[in-house]
C-alpha cells in the first residue's frame, strides 16, 4: 500500500515569503496571529523576522494549542512570543490593547467559524491605524485536503466584510496552490 503525505507547512503556504513579501513585516514589528494553531507555523517564523525588538502573540481558543506553540519557541531560542488565550469572536476578548498592533494575521480560520465579522472585528481592534491585516483561507472548489466547499468564504463576501470596518483592500494574491491572500490596512 502506498504511503500518501498530506502537504503541510511550507508545502502549502510559504511564511517567511507571505510575512515579507505580501504583508511587508519587518524588524521590530507587532504582531498577532489570530487562531495560530498548535505548530505555531506562522508565529516561529514572524518570531524571526521580527528580531528581539519585535513582538509575536499567538492566539488561539485551545490552551493546549498555546502550549506547544510556547514549548516550541522556547526549543528555538525565540523570547519574543508571547502566547494569549482568546475567543477570537467575542469582541474585546483578546488580552492585547486595542490599537496595539503593526499586523495581524488571519490564516485558515474562518472557514471554521459562523461568525467571520466578529473575527474581522477583534483583529481590527487590536491594529494600530494604518495597521495591516494579512488574511488567507482556502480557494473555492473541492481539493484532496481542506474544507468543504461550502464551508469556504469567497474573497468577495471576505472583502465585504472588511469594508464594512473600514478596512482598505492593499493588495490580492495567490497565497499558493488551495490559498488566497487578501491584505487590508486599517485607516
Amino acid at each position: 500500500m502506498k504511503n500518501i503525505k498530506s502537504p503541510g507547512g511550507n508545502e502549502l503556504l510559504d511564511a517567511e515569503d507571505l510575512l515579507k513579501n505580501k504583508l511587508g513585516l519587518t524588524y521590530g514589528s507587532y504582531i498577532a496571529d489570530l487562531g495560530c494553531g498548535g505548530i505555531g507555523f506562522f508565529v516561529i517564523k514572524a518570531s524571526q523576522i521580527v528580531g528581539a525588538d519585535g513582538i509575536v502573540y499567538g492566539v488561539d481558543i485551545l490552551k493546549s494549542v498555546l502550549s506547544n506553540v510556547e514549548s516550541r519557541a522556547k526549543l528555538l531560542g525565540l523570547n519574543n512570543v508571547k502566547t494569549v488565550w482568546s475567543n477570537l469572536e467575542k469582541y474585546g476578548a483578546t488580552k492585547i490593547n486595542n490599537n496595539f498592533l503593526d499586523f495581524a494575521l488571519l490564516i485558515n480560520i474562518l472557514f471554521q467559524s459562523n461568525n467571520d465579522i466578529g473575527i474581522i472585528k477583534e483583529a481590527t481592534r487590536l491594529l494600530k491605524p494604518n495597521g495591516k491585516l494579512m488574511i488567507i483561507d482556502w480557494q473555492a472548489g473541492r481539493f484532496p485536503i481542506g474544507p468543504k466547499p461550502e464551508d469556504k468564504i469567497s474573497p468577495e463576501k471576505l472583502i465585504g466584510l472588511a469594508e464594512s470596518l473600514n478596512l482598505t483592500v492593499e493588495k490580492q494574491f495567490e497565497a499558493g496552490k488551495f490559498h488566497y491572500g487578501i491584505v487590508f490596512g486599517k485607516e
